[in-house]
């Protein structure tokens, strides 16, 4: 039986943060499934920098189908999460349903991925405690209040969890997060 491979996201999640995993994902040979809020076409955004702003801008991406509602979601059924950043987390981290899924994983000590703003919803289920990662480089007061050491790197693997800062760091973050994920559930 395929592995299967939960991505938890909403809206104004980061397109390249959601698609870059579903798809190299899926070409190694897990079973990806997305699962938001509520079953719908979600509408991603694009996060880039634009001379003369201190941070980012935000701009229409791409949309997608959530594939199940968080309600719908089993745990059990899926070997690994991955947790996308942009502005999603920022509202997701407060629905108790993603929560409830969010520390089945943690307390299966299943693989978890996790990029740019995605830490927030670890850090909402109290996962960071003691933990070393690295995310969006602005969250670091927001991981250090979390309990966790934060690491300005392309990617921190602690255990299980794999952090990386944005989309640019892809490479090195799908590259980590498989090394576990084919240690702890390798495609059969």
């Amino acid at each position: 039986m395929t592995a299967k491979i939960l991505i938890l996201t909403g809206d104004a999640a980061e397109s390249l943060e959601v698609l870059y995993p579903y798809q190299r994902l899926r070409e190694e040979g897990y079973d990806v499934h997305v699962a938001a809020p509520t079953r719908k076409k979600l509408q991603f955004v694009v996060h880039d920098f634009e001379p003369g702003f201190d941070t980012y801008t935000e701009k229409p991406g791409y949309t997608w189908p959530a594939d199940l509602a968080f309600a719908e979601v089993d745990p059990g059924d899926y070997a690994a999460v991955v947790i996308p950043g942009g502005r999603a987390p920022e509202y997701l981290r407060n629905d108790p349903e993603l929560r409830k899924i969010l520390k089945s994983f943690i307390d299966a000590d299943k693989p978890i991925a996790q990029i740019c703003h995605g830490p927030l919803l670890t850090a909402a289920v109290d996962a960071l405690r003691g933990r070393r990662v690295t995310a969006y480089p602005a969250l670091e007061l927001d991981m250090q209040q979390a309990g966790a050491t934060f690491h300005d790197a392309e990617v921190v693997v602690d255990g299980t969890l794999v952090s990386s800062r944005a989309w640019p760091d892809h490479s090195a973050w799908m590259r980590e997060f498989l090394t576990v994920l084919r240690a702890k559930a390798p495609v059969t």
